[in-house]
């Protein structure tokens, strides 16, 4: 049947329109693979009247069957008025939390072309909204399952992939409330995010189409991969590793990424002078990049308290407004920090520092928000605003380029927020621990960087990874997209 549908769009398709023509094979796929994924359940139910004409033993059994079941419906459970609220409230709050995770795409977006030259900003706005577009696909094809698996292809490292998210309902009696799909909404908004990361560090000399394939890998494979390593039960869990939101599974992971991306593709042109000085390349829009700033601050409230993944009872409700609290706090203090060192080092206040600063805040306390209290907070802030500033000089003396300081903030200060665990925190005696927050650490970061570096050198070695130089320095929204992003 689905052939015969493929073979009358095609004969349609000649006497379509260039223009209509090019959908054909598009219509003709749907089709294809609508008959290839066609529950194999369903199939036998329309078999069934055929084979049983004749058959009234079958039937009767049928009937018996339908009568049983119609049995079983009429026994559902009855939950209680609060177990019921509890389970819309539950499920509510996950639902706004990961559609504020969401929105932080455009506060990456703001940042990032802010901080870039006006001949890149199409550039920079293609890859993000491709990165919804892509990781929401791929994570759900084989990510999500991967990530939280329910068999191991390794035991304890890697998962067995699986396709879809599934139809698990919420239990309104039950411990973890939120349903299949709130779950996979949450999610799949954290592996969006890991991905964006990597954006800003190869912005400007990087092709679409090379960044589109590492988009997929890494929402695909490796970011599920590493995060089944802990919130999928795996080896760090195990071991009594720690990290509440993502310090080191999201962010340490988009941050040594795109550590690794930048290397491989090496400084924008006229970024350094042939004696190795750093040579600034202002940004077009610092408005802009504030603005961008405020959202993903606005969003990391959905980020950080989300992550206690319920709001129902006096505990959850308690916990997650500390998380609130402790999440701009750490903010405030990074943003004060920078500002200070950076105008001792400069002699001016740095807004771009100031910016960054507020961000490293964000990330530092991400991994601990639940675990320490409103001045601990403040201090793991103000140390994550020292370091981002002492990253951004370290990068520059290494002439390595990071146009937005992605790996100052997201990678140097994950790897902060999860080893300030054992300074600050008490998890208790088996979790959060000195031996197993640094192997943790170390791990993430080992991995995201070997993958990542593997993957771009390889598509640099067959010329795939970086834009030749006048295509550079025409800029990549004409040379990649032929369009401009202001006329």
């Amino acid at each position: 049947m689905n052939f015969l549908l493929v073979e009358s769009l095609l004969w349609k398709g000649h006497r379509m329109s260039l223009r209509w023509t090019a959908l054909v094979p598009v219509l003709a796929f749907l089709v294809l693979f609508g008959g290839l994924t066609t529950s194999p359940v369903y199939a036998q139910e329309e078999e069934t009247p055929a084979a049983e004409e004749g058959a009234p033993e079958a039937e009767a059994e049928r009937a018996e069957e339908v009568e049983e079941s119609e049995g079983a419906e009429e026994e559902e459970v009855e939950y209680t008025p609060a177990q019921l609220t509890a389970f819309a409230l539950d499920n509510l709050t996950m639902f706004i939390c990961a559609v504020l995770v969401l929105f932080m795409q455009a506060g990456f977006a703001m940042v990032e072309s802010g901080f870039l030259s006006s001949k890149h900003v199409v550039n920079i706005l293609f890859k993000n909204a491709l990165d919804i577009c892509v990781g929401v696909l791929l994570y759900t094809f084989i990510g999500y399952n991967l990530m939280y698996p329910g068999s191991w292809i390794v035991e304890n490292y890697v998962g067995t992939p699986a396709y879809g998210i599934g139809d698990v309902e919420g239990d309104p009696a039950g411990d973890y409330m939120p349903t299949a799909q709130v779950d996979w909404l949450f999610q799949v908004a954290f592996a969006a995010t890991a991905a964006t990361i990597v954006s800003g560090s190869v912005a400007g000399r990087m092709k679409f189409g090379a960044y589109m394939i590492y988009s997929a890998l890494l929402t695909g494979l490796i970011y599920p991969i590493s995060g089944s390593w802990h919130w999928g039960g795996g080896w760090l869990n195990q071991m009594g590793f720690y990290d509440f939101a993502g310090s080191c599974i999201v962010h340490a992971v988009g941050g040594f990424a795109g550590l690794a991306g930048a290397i491989v593709l090496g400084p924008r042109l006229g970024r350094y002078t042939d004696d190795g000085k750093p040579v600034a390349i202002p940004g077009h829009s610092l408005p802009l990049a504030t603005l961008g700033v405020f959202i993903l601050l606005i969003g990391w409230f959905g980020f950080n308290p989300g992550s206690q993944l319920a709001m129902y009872g006096k505990g959850n409700t308690e916990a997650v407004m500390l998380i609130a609290a402790n999440t701009l706090l750490a903010a405030a203090a990074g943003g004060v920090l920078s500002t200070g060192l950076s105008w001792t080092l400069f002699g001016k206040p740095d807004l771009s520092m100031a910016l960054n600063g507020i961000l490293a805040g964000l990330v530092g306390i991400t991994a601990n928000c639940d675990g320490v209290d409103n001045n601990e907070a403040m201090i793991i802030g103000a140390v994550a605003g020292v370091l981002v500033v002492l990253g951004i000089l370290l990068l520059d003396k290494l002439k390595i380029d990071d146009p937005v300081g992605a790996w100052p903030v997201h990678g140097l200060c994950g790897m902060w927020g999860c080893l300030a665990i054992p300074i600050f925190a008490d998890y208790g005696a088996e979790t959060g621990g000195w031996q197993p927050q640094i192997i943790g650490t170390i791990a993430y970061c080992a991995w995201a960087f070997i993958t990542m570096f593997i993957l771009f050198f390889i598509l640099k070695t067959v010329g795939f990874l970086r834009v030749t130089p006048e295509e550079e320095e025409k800029g990549l929204d004409i040379s990649e997209h032929g369009m401009t992003a202001y006329s």
